[in-house]
C-alpha cells in the first residue's frame, strides 16, 4: 500500500489549529516537525524558537486522497481568510508502506533541554558529556517528546527543582517523559497517572527502557477527589502538563496532593487561558512563585504553605 503525506508549514501559534484540521481527515496521527539547529558536536539539536513549524499527516492512497486533500486546502483557505497566523499551502507526496511506517521517526532528533537534560530517541545514537542526564524515549502515539514548549518548560523546572530523595506526582504523564526526567534527576519515587491506556503503555515502556520501572509507578486513572484524598500531602513536587481548563477543574485535587512547603508545576496553558488555571489554583491557597513563557505558552509554579 502507498500513503499520501500531507504537510503544512505554519506559525507556531497556529500548530494546534492546523493539527486539528489534519486529524479531522486523516486517521494515523499527526507529526509536528519543529525547526532545529545542529549543535557543534554534530550529534544533538536545539529547537529554533518562533520559526515556522511543519505539520505532517498521512492518509492511504485508495481513491479518497484527492477529496481529503481538497478538504484540507479549503480549511487552510478559511484560516487565511480570517487573518490567522501564517499558514502555508498544503504540500503532498506519496510514500510507500515501509517509508510511511518509519516516516515519523525522522522528525525526532537528540535534543538538549535546559542546562543538562538530553532527550534521545531510542533509535538514535548519542555520546553524552559527563554532566548530562540522558532520557531515552520512544514517544509512540503518546504526547510528550520534549519538543513542545509546555514539555520543555516543565523539564526545565524539574531540572532546577528536583533533589535526591523527593517524591513526585506526574498528572497526565503521556509518554512518561517528565516522570523519567524526575527519576534521572534523583527523585526517589514517581507516581505517573494518565486516563489514556495508550499513554500509560507508552510511559511504562519508556520507564523500562530507562531501567526505571521500580521507581516510576505508572497507573491508568484520573485525579479524583477520592484518589487525591488518599495521596494527601504525599508529594514534594506535583507536575501537570495538561490544558488550562482541566487544570482549573482539578485544582483542589492537585493542591491536596502537594506536601506542605512543596511545589506544583502546571503547564499546557495558552496565555489567553491563564485565568482558567491560575484562578482556581490561587483559590486553594497556593502561592504563585514563578512563571515562564515560550511563545504563547505558560508554565506556572505554585508553592503550598508549610
Amino acid at each position: 500500500m502507498h500513503w499520501l503525506e500531507l504537510t503544512v508549514t505554519t506559525h507556531p501559534d497556529a500548530v494546534e489549529s492546523v493539527s486539528e484540521l489534519l486529524s479531522r481527515y486523516t486517521i494515523e496521527g499527526i507529526v509536528i516537525e519543529d525547526p532545529i539547529e545542529l549543535l557543534e558536536d554534530g550529534q544533538a539539536y536545539r529547537v529554533r524558537q518562533g520559526e515556522p513549524v511543519q505539520v505532517h499527516a498521512y492518509t492511504p492512497i485508495d481513491g479518497t486522497e484527492e477529496e481529503i486533500s481538497q478538504r484540507v486546502r479549503e480549511g487552510l483557505w478559511h484560516f487565511a481568510s480570517i487573518g490567522a497566523h501564517f499558514v502555508g499551502e498544503l504540500q503532498t507526496r506519496a510514500v510507500n508502506e515501509e517509508d510511511w511506517a518509519n516516516a515519523w521517526k525522522e522528525y525526532y532528533h537528540v535534543t538538549l533541554i535546559g542546562e543538562r537534560l538530553v532527550i534521545r530517541p531510542s533509535w538514535r545514537e548519542y555520546t553524552p558529556k559527563p554532566e548530562e542526564v540522558v532520557l531515552t524515549l520512544d514517544p509512540g502515539m503518546a504526547f510528550g517528546t520534549g519538543l513542545h514548549p509546555t514539555t520543555r518548560m516543565c523539564l526545565e523546572q524539574l531540572e532546577k527543582r528536583v533533589t535526591p530523595g523527593m517524591r513526585i506526582l506526574d498528572v497526565g504523564t503521556g509518554s512518561g517523559i517528565l516522570a523519567i526526567a524526575a527519576a534521572k534527576l534523583g527523585a526517589e519515587f514517581i507516581h505517573a497517572i494518565d486516563n489514556s491506556s495508550v499513554a500509560t503503555e507508552s510511559a511504562s515502556e519508556n520507564a523500562a527502557l530507562n531501567e526505571l520501572a521500580e521507581r516510576v509507578k505508572v497507573e491508568l486513572g484520573e485525579l479524583t477527589p477520592e484518589s487525591a484524598g488518599q495521596m494527601k500531602g504525599q508529594y514534594d513536587i506535583v507536575v501537570a502538563n495538561i490544558i488550562a481548563h482541566v487544570i482549573g477543574a482539578i485544582a483542589p485535587q492537585l493542591a491536596t496532593t502537594v506536601a506542605p512547603g512543596g511545589l506544583l508545576v502546571v503547564s499546557g496553558i495558552i496565555e489567553a487561558r491563564r485565568p482558567d488555571a491560575e484562578g482556581p489554583l490561587l483559590e486553594t491557597g497556593l502561592e504563585l512563585v514563578e512563571e515562564t513563557m515560550i511563545e504563547d505558552w505558560l508554565a506556572l509554579v505554585f508553592r503550598k504553605r508549610a
